[in-house]
Parts: structure tokens; C-alpha cells; sequence
């Protein structure tokens, strides 16, 4: 393929979907990363769309927000790692709310298996995964159907949460800082997670290293708000996720990456086992979200390994 071609193709991939990885531009137009890197660095200085740590997104800083079909084809290696963490965060017999998403919905998939589980959800797909598992409770929200991502949104979503209190939230978007949190493209899908949000004792937030350092229009989780960031590992040239990273747990957040073996070889954070459970942030950051879960106490010891990981990968 000429470097047209492949800048042609880039930039339709780009208008498609508002933002791609990388890694994923490289798998379609079957080219190293470093190719796809010069070409998007071409087509920036031509204007027709903006780099953003790894990735590419369309012009004007704010990213749109990509329907279902276009974003369950993005990152999938990486929201699987993700979800096989997140899925070992559940205990038996918890009660949780999911959010709508691609992510969430792979974490779904694996909370079929979890037994005793009561998951309340927005979304369609996430009640989908769970329809036909033994022992799992599913509690749908009211609402009006958003088709774009298959949730259920506005007041009726909004007021079924009110009153509910359950461990943690699970939580996906579309762009996550240090300085704002979790954001997202939609007005009432944002209006919703917040309600998520309020629910819960805890909040896990699922995000690819794609969606580090993307700042979208409506903040759904404050960062101080933020309990946990279960992410995969940026690639070794990705320094604005990295340093987003480190930002993050600066102030508090637990990071944990999918996939990332620590220094001494052991499982904290890798995908498919049970990471151990780290200390929740003070109560004092919660406010008004922060309740004690139902089970035991926690370990009250702070994940230094997945900070030293951060930082390392800082370093790099």
C-alpha cells in the first residue's frame, strides 16, 4: 500500500470512529506502528486530524463520541485483559452496578460466572451477558433507550437509582484525565453515571490507554471520586499516558494494568488471576459516597507495586 493509500484509509478509520489507537491503525493497514506514526504525523500537519498519546483523534480537542458498532472493534485484546482483572475485583454475594459500555460489557460476560452476584445496570448489552447466568440477579434501570449505545438514559434511569447503595461501580467513557476524571461525548449517558456514581461505596474505572489523556465534554467521575483504574500497559513510546498514569495515582487513584507482570514476577494486575485487594482511598475523599462494604476489611497496605509499574513506566 502507498503512503496515500494508507493516510487515505487512516483518516476515513479517524472520521469512522473519533479516535483510534495506534496499534489498531497499524493492524488494518498492515504497517509498523512507526509508518502509522509518520503518516498521522502528515496528515496533523495537513489539519485533518489531531495525535493524541498512541492514537489519533479527529480535529478540534474534544473528541465525538463513536457508535456501538465502530467501538466493540477497538482495542478488543486490551478490554479483555481489562475485564479478566476487573471480573477478579467481585466477591460472591455482592451487590454492584455495571455501566454501559464495550468494556463493561466484556466484564459482563465474566460477572456470568461469579455465583450470588446482583448487578444493577442501564445497559442492554450488560443485562444481555448476565440474562441467562445461574445465581446472578439482574435489576435494570427505567429509562428512555439511547440506540447508539444500546443504554437507557434520562430522568427515568436517574430516579430508579435513587435510594440504592451497593459495594463498587464499574464504569467505562470516553476520555480520561488526572485533572478532570472520567469524561464522556453525551449529555445523558453523563447524567446517568453519575447517578452510577452516587450508588456506590467504590468506583472502578475501566479504561484502555487509548482513552488516556482525552478530555471529552461531560465529566461523569471526578478524580477524587475515582477508587480505581483498571487500564492495560501504554506502548513503550506512549510517554502522555504514562505520565497520565502517574498523575493519577499521585492522587490516590489505585492503578492497576491488565497484562503487566511486576518486577517480581508474581500476579498483582494481571490479567486472568485475582489481583490483591488494596486499601480503599480515605473516607474522607468519598464524602458522601464513601459506605463499608459488606465484606471483610481490606488490606490496608497501599498497591506499591502497581505505583512502582506506573512509575517505571514513566521512566520509559
Amino acid at each position: 500500500m502507498f503512503a496515500a493509500e494508507r493516510r487515505q484509509l487512516i483518516l476515513e478509520m479517524v472520521r469512522a470512529n473519533g479516535a483510534v489507537s495506534l496499534r489498531e491503525l497499524a493492524r488494518v493497514v498492515q504497517t509498523s506502528e512507526v509508518t502509522v506514526r509518520r503518516d498521522v504525523r502528515a496528515l496533523e500537519a495537513e489539519g485533518l486530524l489531531d495525535r493524541r498519546h498512541g492514537g489519533a483523534v479527529l480535529p478540534g480537542g474534544f473528541t465525538r463520541e463513536s457508535g456501538f458498532p465502530q467501538k466493540s472493534h477497538l482495542a478488543t485484546a486490551e478490554k479483555t485483559a481489562i475485564a479478566d482483572v476487573a471480573a477478579g475485583l467481585v466477591e460472591e454475594g455482592e451487590a454492584v452496578v455495571v455501566g454501559a459500555g464495550t468494556t463493561t460489557q466484556e466484564l459482563a460476560r465474566r460477572l456470568a460466572r461469579v455465583p450470588g452476584l446482583t448487578v444493577v445496570t442501564n445497559s442492554l448489552l450488560v443485562a444481555q451477558a448476565l440474562a441467562h447466568a445461574n445465581r446472578v440477579e439482574v435489576v435494570m434501570t427505567g429509562g428512555t433507550l439511547r440506540g447508539s449505545n444500546y443504554a437507557l438514559v434520562g430522568s427515568g434511569a436517574e430516579q430508579s437509582l435513587q435510594g440504592l447503595r451497593v459495594s463498587r461501580a464499574f464504569l467505562s467513557g470516553s476520555g480520561l484525565t488526572a485533572e478532570r476524571g472520567l469524561s464522556t461525548s453525551n449529555m445523558l449517558s453523563a447524567s446517568v453515571d453519575r447517578a452510577l456514581v452516587q450508588a456506590a461505596a467504590e468506583v472502578v474505572v475501566l479504561a484502555d490507554h487509548t482513552k488516556l489523556g482525552t478530555d471529552t465534554m461531560f465529566q461523569t467521575v471526578p478524580t477524587d471520586v475515582m477508587t480505581r483504574l483498571v487500564t492495560d500497559e501504554p506502548p513503550p513510546h506512549d510517554d502522555r499516558a504514562a505520565t497520565e498514569l502517574q498523575a493519577l495515582a499521585d492522587q490516590g487513584v489505585q492503578i492497576t494494568i491488565a497484562g503487566a507482570v511486576p518486577s517480581g514476577g508474581t500476579g498483582d494486575g494481571m490479567a486472568g488471576r485475582r489481583p490483591r485487594r488494596e486499601s480503599p482511598l480515605p473516607v474522607q475523599r468519598r464524602g458522601a459516597h464513601q459506605l463499608r462494604t459488606a465484606g471483610p476489611l481490606p488490606d490496608p497496605q497501599p498497591g506499591e507495586r502497581e505505583r512502582a509499574r506506573v512509575a517505571d513506566l514513566r521512566r520509559r
